[in-house]
C-alpha cells in the first residue's frame, strides 16, 4: 500500500511539472489544412520537445494526424524548436537545425482530399529565430503587443 501511494506521488509530480502548447499554425497554400507545432515541457531537467500535426484547416490537433516528434530540437545554436514551411499544397517539410531524437512517424498522410507528403529536414539554421523555448518566445511578444 505504501509502495502505491509513493508511486502515485511521483506520477502525480511529473504529470504536474509538464505542459503542452501550441505554438505555430501554419496553413496550406490551398488553405485546407494546417501544420500545427505544440511544444511539450517536462521541467527544469529535460529539454523541449515538439509534436507536428496536420489537421483539416483551423482544426484542434487531437483532430489531425500525428506525423512527426522531435525532441530536443533546435533552430540554431540557442534557440529551441522547428520551423513549418509548405512547399505546395501536397508538401510540408518540418526545418530545424538538429534535434536528439527525431521520428517521422507518417511519411503521407491524407487531409481535406490533399495526400500530403511529410519531409524532416535538419542542418536548417535560422539566424533570426529567438534565443529560448518557442512557447516562451510566443508569450513575450504577446505581451509587448499589449
Amino acid at each position: 500500500m505504501k509502495e502505491t501511494v509513493i508511486i502515485a506521488a511521483i506520477l502525480l509530480l511529473l504529470t504536474a511539472c509538464s505542459s503542452s502548447d501550441e505554438v505555430l499554425r501554419v496553413a496550406s497554400p490551398d488553405g485546407k489544412a494546417d501544420a500545427v507545432l505544440i511544444e511539450t515541457n517536462g521541467g527544469a531537467t529535460t529539454d523541449f520537445g515538439y509534436e507536428v500535426y496536420v489537421t483539416p484547416s483551423k482544426s484542434s490537433p487531437s483532430r489531425g494526424k500525428r506525423v512527426a516528434d522531435l525532441y530536443g530540437a533546435v533552430r540554431n545554436e540557442s534557440a529551441y524548436g522547428v520551423n513549418l514551411r509548405w512547399m505546395s499544397p501536397q508538401e510540408l517539410r518540418i526545418e530545424y537545425l538538429k534535434a536528439k531524437i527525431e521520428t517521422l512517424e507518417k511519411p503521407f498522410v491524407e487531409v481535406s482530399g490533399n495526400r500530403i507528403q511529410i519531409l524532416l529536414n535538419s542542418g536548417i539554421t535560422d539566424s533570426i529565430a529567438p534565443a529560448g523555448g518557442m512557447l516562451y518566445n510566443l508569450d513575450k511578444r504577446q505581451q509587448t503587443k499589449r
